[in-house]
């Protein structure tokens, strides 16, 4: 029987993409600013680092399968302390993009291989409560990553960002090194990875579940590609912006905590990502209505509606992740590989599309329609099987 890893570790190991990426945008100004790049380029760099984090999730997720979980991730820790200490290093954008590429491709262990790990070590609705408690830990990310990315960037700019980054690497490479049991089956049952991806791209259930989680997080992380800039066309300072992780932090935990409550009472996960999917619309069309009503995109009253996008997020995740791949138990390795492939891949195309576009209104908007959509969709299927 495998040792379930620390949960407390787990969740450290989940937050520090998320964190990652949260202390890196209050930077994204100062970066356009001394790599003499436009707005629209600095931005892209998250679109470049999902991208790379999309081939990491696949990578690392198949080598969990071969090598085992708890090897594979730390080499991804040591080739996500590698990608910042690059960072520090350069002073050609592309070369900082590169350095990002190999950071987000080592980052991507702390998605995929403690998702692995958890569907290794629970099953059912004891999988669904560990998500829920993660979901809830999440919320704290945004708080940690933009306050303490807002205090970096305005006392040190990008580079005092970068030295942070590195320091997590260090510091969560010694705490696996420490700590990470390994939680893979003894007996696992080996498949082709064509055949595998041909397998879930068949599977109506993998592309909407695909769909979903691209869907919500790019809800998320188009705040952290444009909200920056917003704040600075206020006027507003950049530990402002970094201010704003303390109310959105608490509605991700807000959410998290509601889909804890509600799981508690019987409802479904597919009834509760179809409440996050309306939550989230309602949210959009409030974001877009302030930014038509105040001309454009200088106005910061659109963090109220803004506060539903990440209750909504903290409400469907949770509930998306634990039985996205519940057929796929029996090599949950690569099968979170391809299914994180596929959904990172989705949301880096769309922040692409959001740095062109530049209207946060809109990208969740689109988004949280195409939600509503699938939820209705899941409703019906649910009906049907039941019948």
């Amino acid at each position: 029987m495998n040792i379930k890893p620390p949960l407390g570790l787990v969740v450290l190991l989940m937050m520090f993409p998320q964190i990652m990426e949260t202390i890196y945008s209050p930077a994204l100004p100062n970066i356009a600013e001394n790599f003499a790049v436009s707005v629209a380029a600095a931005s892209q760099t998250l679109s470049v680092y999902f991208m790379a984090f999309a081939i990491g999730v696949f990578c690392w997720g198949r080598l969990a399968d071969i090598i085992g979980r708890r090897k594979a991730m730390l080499a991804g820790l040591v080739c996500y302390a590698i990608g910042s200490a690059l960072a520090l290093m350069v002073s050609d954008f592309s070369l900082l993009l590169m350095a990002r590429v190999l950071s987000a491709f080592g980052a991507a262990v702390g998605s995929v291989i403690t998702q692995t790990m958890m569907r290794d070590s629970y099953s059912g609705e004891e999988l669904a409560r560990v998500f829920s408690v993660m979901g809830m830990s999440l919320g704290i990310s945004p708080v940690i990553g933009l306050l303490l990315g807002s205090v970096l960037s305005a006392y040190w700019g990008y580079k005092g960002v970068f030295v942070a980054l590195m320091v997590s690497a260090i510091v969560l490479l010694f705490l696996s090194v420490k700590s990470l049991p390994e939680t893979k089956p003894a007996h696992t049952q080996k498949i082709a990875i064509g055949e595998l991806a041909i397998k879930m791209l068949s599977d109506s259930g993998i592309i909407k579940n695909t769909l979903l989680v691209a869907a919500f997080n790019l809800m998320w992380f188009s705040y952290f590609s444009l909200a920056p800039f917003m704040f600075e066309a206020q006027g507003l300072s950049t530990l402002a912006f970094g201010t704003s992780g303390l109310l959105l932090g608490f509605g991700t935990f807000l959410g998290s905590y509601v889909n804890k409550i509600m799981l508690g009472r019987g409802h479904t996960g597919a009834r509760l990502v179809r409440l996050a999917s309306a939550i989230a619309l309602v949210g959009g069309l409030g974001i877009w209505l302030i930014q038509s009503t105040f001309i454009g995109l200088n106005n910061v009253y659109f963090l109220a509606p803004m506060l539903l996008i990440v209750i909504a997020y903290g409400i469907a995740i949770p509930n998306i992740l634990s039985s996205a791949l519940a057929n796929y138990r029996i090599y949950a390795g690569s099968a979170g590989a391809l299914f994180g492939l596929f959904y990172y891949i989705l949301l880096g195309l769309g922040l692409g599309g959001t740095g062109i576009v530049h209207h946060l209104g809109m990208v969740i908007t689109l988004s949280a329609l195409l939600c509503v959509g699938l939820g209705l969709h899941l409703g019906l299927a649910n009906k049907v099987k039941n019948a």
